[in-house]
């Protein structure tokens, strides 16, 4: 019989403490510690208050928690002395059926991660769905950890230990995560699909109107289908759309999504979480036989990252009136144009001005994204709320020095192209930090034609600056272009810069912003508040209609545009209930 937060809630300190036994392996502290936040509000508020616990606790009694847990397939499993709690998930994970050649490989990785970093290895061996990671993935998560630096380590094993508390209380308590599941399944079954070339690596990576995109549209049309939307088509563009009519008809429309493309070699969960976050609101709605006073429209945006085409946010534009037809003659890397991919398609460009949205119909847009750094995963918060899109700056530029001989020309009277920009690069970086939000990147570096021997006559470089409202964004990129003209004035050096991207900051709407914010109260979380970095469709929305967003945790320290991306089924969970809260409390 599953425990009940009303049963913890009421339970004596003592009796409390008792169902709490096993959470945090051999730390009965913790729970202890944590049940003066009673009452608690939701399994989610209990797990939170545990993770404070530690948070608050001292370094020693972190140390000691790392340091009573097992090592994988270590001598206390060999000696079935584990816990119950660990000898099942060690188990799910195959670790107690180990080949001699993996034992041994194991041991090896045990010895030389506890030399290095005076702990055992931590890892959530059931993983993101719970279900239990394969050996494989194991041991390459092992050989990657042991390179970490000692302190990144620790905050590894710490986030790991909460990930394994977590999963010990949703049995415990006997927590429904379906749907989490089914929107972590969708993304892992979508990502069967990818380009040619990139298959055969391993590699997820999926281009516009490529025909892995295309099955990939297929399938997300069959199961928008297949979980009760009224109307499922692809567009002009190759937007995905699903519409979930109201109560009500003609009544104004919510609409939401996010893009199915991927970057070259990226992640499962980009985009693709704010497009299944909803449909798994629809497939309850349809469920439930239940219409809300507003129709609900999901779209799967063909195209947001600009890796076939550039054409940056070519789906999401396209429904605000924003394709621009100069983009049918670009050419990919094998010479076909834009135009000639989409009559292959079946799309037709002279309906591509028909799917453009009239804003009067629309309440707003919201979406929901995986957060892609790691605030959140650092912060232990599972969602967060975001005040804004970041507004951005990109150049790309060159330093014209003068190339001489690295042995005969005395330092004093060198021309180095490549030093004035390692000192912009510092001074860009030092600049940005000053604000705590702004930021700034030199991502590309060149030096045409060097040589070891040669003092480099011209460097290449691209800079991006990017703040959460315009005026920091201007006041940070200023203070960055008149460093450039002083570095290069003082080293005798010219350059040329030329701008190739502006973009407006994107603020949440205040009223859909608080929304959220209760969404996410009502599940008994704290409200974080974050800008994005990165840049979201819901920045084309927000030039016509309201726009606001929901963050989601991702794990591996939030890493995104790689293969390590992902998340939870657990957070995914909190973000359809969040969704689900937002919906039921809207009205048109």
């Amino acid at each position: 019989m599953a425990l009940t937060i009303e049963q913890l809630n009421s339970a004596s300190a003592p009796e409390a403490v008792a169902m709490l036994d096993g959470i945090y392996e051999h730390s009965p502290w913790v729970g202890e510690r944590a049940l003066a936040e009673r009452p608690f509000k939701s399994l989610a508020h209990l797990k939170l208050a545990m993770v404070q616990v530690l948070e608050r606790a001292s370094e020693d009694e972190k140390l000691g928690l790392i340091r009573v847990h097992p090592e994988l397939a270590g001598k206390a499993m060999e000696a079935k002395t584990l816990t119950a709690e660990s000898t099942n998930e060690q188990g799910k994970a195959g670790l107690t059926n180990c080949t001699p050649e993996e034992l041994a490989h194991i041991r090896g990785l045990n010895k030389a991660y506890g030399e290095k970093f005076g702990f055992p290895f931590i890892l959530a061996v059931r993983g993101p769905r719970g279900t239990g990671l394969n050996k494989k993935t194991i041991i390459e998560t092992f050989e990657r950890r042991v390179h970490h630096h000692p302190s990144f380590e620790l905050g590894e094993a710490m986030r790991n230990i909460h990930r394994i508390a977590e999963i010990r209380l949703n049995d415990k308590f006997g927590r429904d995560i379906t749907l989490g599941n089914e929107v972590w399944d969708w993304q892992e079954q979508l990502a069967v699909y990818t380009d040619s070339g990139y298959a055969e690596l391993g590699q997820l990576t999926v281009t516009y109107l490529t025909d892995a995109h295309r099955a990939c549209a297929a399938l997300i049309s069959t199961w928008m289908t297949e979980c009760g939307f009224d109307s499922v088509h692809i567009d002009a563009v190759g937007n995905v759309v699903g519409r979930y009519e109201g109560a009500t008809p003609g009544a104004k429309a919510l609409i939401t999504g996010s893009h199915y493309d991927t970057v070259r070699n990226g992640g499962k969960y980009d985009g693709r979480l704010g497009i299944f976050v909803p449909m798994a609101c629809v497939r309850e709605l349809h469920r439930q036989g239940k219409r809300l006073p507003f129709a609900f429209e999901v779209v799967g945006f063909a195209e947001e990252e600009g890796q076939r085409y550039k054409a940056t946010f070519l789906g999401s534009g396209a429904l605000i009136g924003h394709f621009n037809s100069e983009w049918l003659e670009q050419k990919d890397a094998d010479g076909i144009t834009m135009r000639e991919a989409m009559k292959h398609a079946g799309l037709k460009e002279e309906d591509i001005p028909k799917i453009q949205r009239d804003p009067a119909q629309y309440l707003g847009f919201v979406e929901v994204h995986i957060e892609q750094g790691p605030v959140l995963t650092e912060k232990d918060l599972p969602l967060g709320i975001v005040t804004s899109i970041n507004g951005s700056v990109r150049y790309v530029g060159e330093i014209i020095g003068m190339a001489s001989h690295a042995g005969t020309t005395p330092m004093d009277r060198r021309r180095d192209a490549a030093a004035a920009v390692s000192e912009l690069i510092l001074f860009a970086e030092q600049r940005a930090a000053k604000d705590g939000d702004s930021v700034a990147t030199v991502g590309m570096l060149q030096v045409p034609n060097g040589s070891i021997n040669v003092v480099p006559g011209n460097c290449k470089f691209s800079l991006d600056i990017r703040a959460p409202n315009n005026a920091q964004r201007d006041a940070v990129a200023n203070d960055v272009l008149a460093a450039l003209k002083d570095i290069c004035e003082r080293r005798s050096v010219r350059y040329t810069l030329e701008e190739t991207m502006r973009a407006a900051a994107a603020p949440s709407a205040p009223e859909w912003q608080k929304r959220w914010e209760d969404a996410v109260d009502s599940l008994g979380l704290p409200l974080f508040r974050m800008p994005s970095g990165a840049g979201h469709d819901a920045m084309k929305l927000h030039e016509v209609m309201p726009q606001a967003m929901l963050f989601v945790r991702g794990i591996n320290s939030g890493i995104s545009h790689n293969p390590l991306e992902s998340s939870t089924s657990d957070d995914m969970q909190l973000a359809v209930e969040a969704f689900q809260h937002l919906l039921n409390k809207l009205t048109a």
